[in-house]
């Protein structure tokens, strides 16, 4: 199939040229389309880009979009956005075709876009990439050590969803990140659901669920992943950065969080499989679930030394 990788970018330059070398060296046997949006910079974001074109010619596709934004919309909704719809044009056809979102600050592993794809073929209509930390950019051991205390937790969370509430398509072993770092979802699904929502922050989510509202099959195969950076000094509210800056003052006061009980977790599968036994359950979760209030957080998340 055709992927093209959609890229938001402001003020990147010198992230840019590490994600482009590393989708260069993917192990993917064609030439690959790779739609970068430049919005609201004023560095020289668009020189980097130009000189990775050349060094990289014959090897990527590179398409270059500049936009200013208006205050009022220049946040993540509407930059992915525009990367996205600009990948529409790169590729051939609505059929065997995606769109493969990720952030100016990722280095995917060389089988990233070839094991999306083999998600694809078993009949995925989007793919989640786990989301892991650079290793050329380490966290502090403090900081760590709160980060896999809350992997275990999510971990203990796909246990119980999968207990109760299996999907077939998604089966274990699995992770569980969905988001604008590694997001994969077929051309034609991405049209249908009307693209990325053009708000300031969660426009990731936001895509998914609309996706999940018209019928798509969600994956999260653990052979899918990309590194990012754990920079606090992130270019979009409420992303990647404003969590690391949340894990980073956790980790200083040397207090565990707290988190939903997993017996909310439990009600809430339950929640779902009846729901999923209805004509159209799926969509109908999709469409409800951001309704529910949220879960409370009365459990001490639970550190290991």
């Amino acid at each position: 199939m055709t992927l093209c990788v959609c890229v938001p970018a402001r003020n990147e330059s010198a992230r840019l040229p590490i994600l482009l070398d590393a989708l260069a060296m993917q192990d993917w046997p064609d030439p690959i389309p790779v739609s970068i949006a430049i919005n609201n910079s004023s560095d020289n974001s668009r020189a980097v880009v130009e000189a990775a074109r050349q060094r990289h010619a014959g090897r990527l596709n590179i398409c270059i979009t500049e936009h200013i934004f208006a205050p009022d919309l220049a946040h993540a909704g509407s930059a992915r956005r525009l990367a996205m719809d600009k990948g529409l044009d790169l590729l051939p056809a609505l059929d065997n075709t995606a769109l493969v979102s990720t952030d100016a600050d990722s280095r995917p592993p060389t089988d990233w876009l070839r094991n999306i794809a083999a998600a694809f073929s078993r009949g995925a209509d989007m793919v989640g990439g786990r989301i892991d930390i650079d290793g050329a950019e380490p966290l502090p051991p403090h900081v760590q050590r709160l980060r896999m205390a809350w992997d275990r937790y999510w971990a203990n969370v796909r246990t119980i969803e999968d207990m109760i509430d299996p999907l077939p398509w998604d089966p274990a072993p699995r992770h569980g990140d969905h988001t604008g770092a590694s997001l994969a979802i077929r051309a034609a699904l991405y049209l249908a659901c009307g693209g990325v929502p053009a708000i300031a922050s969660g426009e990731d989510r936001a895509l998914v669920m609309a996706a999940l509202a018209q019928g798509g099959r969600l994956v999260h195969p653990v052979t899918v992943s990309t590194r990012v950076s754990p920079r606090l000094d992130g270019r979009a509210d409420g992303g990647m950065a404003a969590g690391m800056q949340t894990l980073f003052a956790s980790a200083q006061k040397n207090i565990s969080p707290m988190a939903p009980a997993f017996t909310h977790w439990h009600e809430r599968a339950h929640w779902r499989r009846q729901l999923r036994m209805q004509p159209d359950g799926a969509a109908l979760i999709a469409l409800q679930e951001p309704l529910l209030p949220p879960m409370p957080h009365d459990m001490v998340l639970e550190l290991q030394p």
